[in-house]
């Protein structure tokens, strides 16, 4: 620790000496006075916005893998073929109108469209925001299919994701990112972000099983409970998920002192998760249901429904998302894996009529060429930068950004981005350094990877799109993003 802080003390010496250098100078000597064999592989570029020069480079036109960087490439492709105003759709469709007793007679179908907004987030993004009851847009639905005058379903609930192809998980994941949230499969039926909160708390006594409680409360996992409360305050919870499973074994010890564990876990079938939770809402609005809650997807090669209701057909409500603009301020802030790939492959439908993963990188891509992109320099298999195939050069990332900061929707984009030391994945960086507050930043992070890519303002006033790109990192994470922050000082001190 004495050493770290004297190493510190002496960087800091030299910066003070070097302030008057370039600040292409003062970077290099942050990188040779601190970067050393466990740091990794280091990547960067930064360009000013008004001369359309470069500020410095180091490895710029070397691949990295980018982590969620890469959502700064799929909400940029998003915004410029959607646009800011765009909206979700999700139908709520029967397969008969409800007879004058008020009973469909047949399937009822939730309907989705690609909405990542189906769940308690709140829209807008607001930075000491807490989310609401995940059920509400499901029970607004369900008031709607009320006030229809129904009554009674005899029939399934059937949620459909037929919109995008069923191809839940993008190439180049880690097995385990299939259990967590972060990890959660797409479908363009979503619901809750496609995950359950599960909260593990003590039992009375010394010896009784733990309690388990699951949110949101609707039928769909069955948990295997071999949790025992012991004696004291630890715990060594534990809780798996084999692939396509639903069932949850969830053991180990909680101390019956503790005051709980937390965990945060991915489904494995949103369009039947959404469907049962649809059903649950169905029930509690006064509306019997006497089938089951069962799923329907569209695999890749099959021919894409022709439209939402089809001849005969009785549409029962519709939910419209918010605008993209707001859904662009949560996937950049917050980082939302899911959210980013919902908008890949709705890039794909708008290109090919169908949500195929393939025709939203085709998309992509086209898009990468139109913003000068340096040819085959962003190689892409996602939209949120989770799969570890992704390679990207820094000179990419800034080129992208350059080519923003001169469209239409400037300001749109630079409000997805986190404000440093404020909100989102920069909220615990940069907080006792004012200045900071001129980074407008989208973090990326994996295991030994640490990115960060975005705007900065100088203190004499000029923009600059920048790129940090750290792979193969041994060092701790914290000691590595040290180093990331006190290069990203320079561009605005």
């Amino acid at each position: 620790m004495r050493r770290r802080l004297a190493e510190a003390v002496l960087l800091l010496g030299v910066l003070g000496v070097a302030a008057a250098q370039p600040l292409a100078e003062r970077v290099e000597l942050v990188v040779k006075e601190s970067v050393r064999p466990r740091h990794g592989l280091w990547g960067l570029h930064a360009v000013s916005l008004s001369r359309g020069e470069p500020v410095f480079a180091f490895q710029a036109d070397s691949f990295f893998v980018p982590a969620s960087t890469v959502k700064l490439f799929s909400t940029t492709a998003a915004l410029m073929r959607l646009g800011p105003d765009y909206r979700f759709r999700t139908t709520v469709v029967a397969s008969a109108a409800p007879d004058n007793a008020g009973v469909i007679c047949g399937d009822v179908r939730l309907v989705g469209g690609g909405d990542p907004t189906l769940s308690g987030r709140p829209f807008p993004y607001r930075r000491d925001s807490q989310p609401g009851n995940p059920m509400e847009p499901l029970l607004e639905l369900a008031e709607a299919v009320a006030r229809r005058g129904v009554t009674r379903i005899q029939g399934d609930i059937v949620g459909d994701d037929t919109a995008y192809y069923w191809e839940p998980y993008p190439a180049g994941r880690a097995q385990e990112d299939s259990l967590w949230e972060y990890g959660a499969p797409v479908s363009a039926l979503s619901f809750n972000d496609n995950r359950i909160s599960i909260a593990v708390r003590p039992g009375r006594r010394v010896g009784d099983a733990a309690q388990i409680e699951i949110q949101p409360r609707i039928e769909y996992f069955f948990v295997q409970n071999r949790v025992r409360t012991v004696a004291g305050r630890g715990s060594t919870v534990q809780i798996a998920r084999a692939p396509g499973s639903r069932q949850l074994r969830i053991w180990g010890t909680i101390g019956v002192q503790s005051e709980g564990e937390g965990r945060s876990l991915a489904v494995d079938d949103p369009a039947l998760f959404a469907a049962a939770a649809f059903r649950e809402a169905l029930i509690r609005r006064g509306i019997s249901v006497t089938g089951r809650a069962v799923a329907r997807h569209l695999y890749p090669g099959e021919a894409a429904p022709a439209a939402v209701a089809a001849s005969g057909e009785a549409v029962l409500a519709e939910r419209i998302s918010p605008p993209l603009s707001d859904i662009l301020t949560v996937i950049n802030k917050e980082s939302v894996n899911l959210h980013a790939e919902l908008l890949l492959c709705e890039l794909g439908r708008r290109r090919a009529g169908i949500g195929s993963r393939a025709a939203g990188l085709e998309e992509l891509g086209q898009v990468m060429r139109e913003a000068g992109v340096p040819e085959g320099e962003a190689r892409l298999f996602d939209g949120s930068g989770l799969s570890m195939l992704n390679m990207v050069t820094p000179r990419a990332l800034t080129a992208l950004l350059a080519w923003v900061e001169k469209s239409p929707y400037r300001q749109a984009f630079r409000n997805s981005l986190a404000v440093a030391g404020e909100e989102g994945t920069l909220r615990q960086r940069f907080t006792s350094q004012p200045a900071a507050r001129r980074i407008l930043g989208k973090t990326g992070t994996l295991s030994r990877v640490n990115a960060i890519a975005g705007y900065a303002e100088t203190a004499d006033g000029e923009r600059l799109a920048f790129a940090i790109l750290v792979n193969n990192h041994a060092a701790a994470g914290a000691e590595v993003r040290a180093i990331v922050d006190r290069i990203c000082m320079l561009l605005v001190d």
